[in-house]
C-alpha cells in the first residue's frame, strides 16, 4: 500500500432480513382462512352427531330400564316425555326410577305423544306407539316404540 493511497473504508455489514413480506403474510391468512372455513363446520357437525347419539343412547337405556322394571316389579311402569325440556322421566307410581335431559347438550326432543306405559308384562299399554325424534343442528335420530315394548333407533 503506497502512503499516499486512502484506506478503502469498511463495507457495512449485511443486515440479515428478520421479517416476512406483505405478500408472504397475506397469502399465509388466505391460506388458513381456507383451511379454517373447511374445518370448522365440519367439526360443529361432528359435535352435532355426538350430542345425538348420546341423546339417543341415554333414552334407549331409560327406556330398557323402565319396560325391565315393569317386568320384575310385576307393575305398570310409565315414561313421561318432557318434550320442551328435552327430558325423560321414568316412574313406577311416585317414584322417579331415572331421568335423563338433553337441554345442556342443546339437543331437542319432539314426540308424537306424551307419555308411554308398560304393563306388568313389559308390553307397551295405549293406543299407539312412541316415536321420539332427537335433534341438534343438522343431526338427527329418531326411535320407535312399538307396542310390544321395543325400542328401535332410526326408525
Amino acid at each position: 500500500m503506497s502512503p499516499h493511497a486512502l484506506p478503502t473504508p469498511p463495507r457495512p455489514a449485511r443486515r440479515s432480513r428478520a421479517g416476512h413480506t406483505l405478500a408472504e403474510l397475506i397469502t399465509v391468512l388466505a391460506v388458513l382462512g381456507v383451511v379454517l372455513g373447511v374445518t370448522v363446520p365440519s367439526a360443529a357437525q361432528v359435535l352435532d352427531t355426538a350430542a345425538v347419539l348420546v341423546a339417543r343412547q341415554e333414552a334407549t337405556a331409560l327406556l330398557a330400564l323402565a319396560r325391565g322394571h315393569a317386568l320384575a316389579a310385576g307393575r305398570a311402569t310409565a315414561v313421561t316425555v318432557q318434550a320442551t325440556e328435552a327430558r325423560l322421566v321414568a316412574h313406577a307410581g311416585a317414584d322417579t326410577l331415572r331421568h335423563a335431559s338433553w337441554r345442556p347438550l342443546g339437543v331437542a326432543l319432539e314426540a308424537t305423544r306424551d307419555s308411554l306405559a308398560y304393563g306388568p308384562d313389559g308390553l307397551g299399554v295405549g293406543a299407539a306407539n312412541l316415536r321420539l325424534v332427537l335433534r341438534r343442528g343438522a343431526a338427527a335420530d329418531t326411535l320407535s316404540v312399538s307396542r310390544l315394548g321395543r325400542v328401535r333407533a332410526g326408525g
